[in-house]
């Protein structure tokens, strides 16, 4: 990453700060997204920004003042120019708003000038078979925390997320290989549950189950994020006649699936084949392959993407 926009000015990255009072850095009053690019062109932009548009509000933020009154189109255009400056022909892009400067203290007030920093970088090449035998998911004992307002923001305040993904990575190393996938190099994803044991998200991705030909996925009321990926799921869903639901779920409910898969923006809709839990054996989803929900939902979605560009 050899340039970073701070401000909407494309920066070397060694040249690239912001204030120790910054709120953001202070108290974690920021929020980001993350998308990638098709063809060049970003995937779903309008969507992205309306949430971050909803959480600056939320958190008094003037959204405004962070990216002016340009909209999406000047903000093509900078993440044009960056991923040029870094000699890239796709991107995983992050844009993070923080509050912008302060003093030491709780803030009564709107925040008036927020920062404004975008990231880009190469975009991770999905190893072999992660769309075909996919990726087993851990039930972690890490609980999700409950949402910063009435519903998740995608804030600077990823501690939860920190940790369970800590907790991964250690049970991962204990466990070794995986028993049902050990050609699959593709690391596993960890499963928060609620404080009361309901179904919630993984640590980066959104959740959806299928059983009986009937789709499922955690409600909003759960206190997952409301991922963008995971309303266009429920949107072809709904386009090719699915049934599907939203509710509170148990683990159970899982392991008698037919089909397991989690979402987010940048790997898209990603097969799990396998359900890893510390009391019993790790249980094999369906075949061991991805199901044909989840193959049929996947190729829409890359059709949508491929149809936008």
């Amino acid at each position: 990453m050899n340039y970073i926009g701070v401000n909407g000015v494309p920066t070397p990255a060694a040249e690239a700060v912001i204030s120790v009072m910054d709120h953001g850095f202070m108290y974690g009053i920021g929020l980001f997204e993350t998308f990638r690019t098709y063809g060049g062109r970003l995937f779903l932009l309008e969507r992205h920004l309306e949430r971050l548009r909803a959480g600056c509000e939320a958190l008094g933020i003037r959204f405004d003042s962070a990216f002016g009154t340009a909209g999406p189109g000047r903000f093509r255009e900078q993440i044009a120019e960056l991923l040029e400056l870094n000699g890239l022909a796709e991107g995983y892009i992050r844009v993070t708003v923080t509050a912008g400067e302060g003093p030491l203290g709780l803030p009564a007030g709107d925040y008036g000038e927020p920062a404004t920093i975008i990231y880009v970088k190469p975009l991770p090449e999905p190893p072999a078979m992660l769309y075909t035998v996919g990726k087993p998911l851990w039930r972690l004992g890490t609980r999700r925390n409950t949402p910063e307002g009435e519903v998740r923001f995608k804030s600077l305040h990823y501690m939860n997320n920190v940790l369970a993904r800590r907790e991964l990575t250690r049970l991962e190393r204990e466990a070794g290989a995986s028993a049902f996938a050990p050609h699959n190099d593709t690391p596993g994803e960890g499963l928060l549950l609620t404080a009361e044991g309901w179904l919630a998200e993984g640590i980066v991705s959104n959740l959806f189950f299928v059983q009986n030909g009937k789709l499922y996925t955690p409600d909003i009321g759960t206190g997952i994020l409301p991922g963008i990926t995971r309303a266009v799921v429920l949107e072809l869903a709904a386009e090719g006649g699915l049934e599907r639901e939203e509710g509170f779920y148990a683990w159970d409910r899982l392991l008698a699936a037919d089909e397991v898969f989690v979402t987010n923006s940048i790997q898209e809709i990603v097969p799990v084949t396998e359900l890893v839990s510390p009391e019993i054996p790790a249980v094999k989803v369906g075949n061991g392959r991805i199901g044909p929900v989840t193959q049929s939902l996947l190729d829409k979605y890359r059709q949508k993407a491929r149809d936008f560009t």
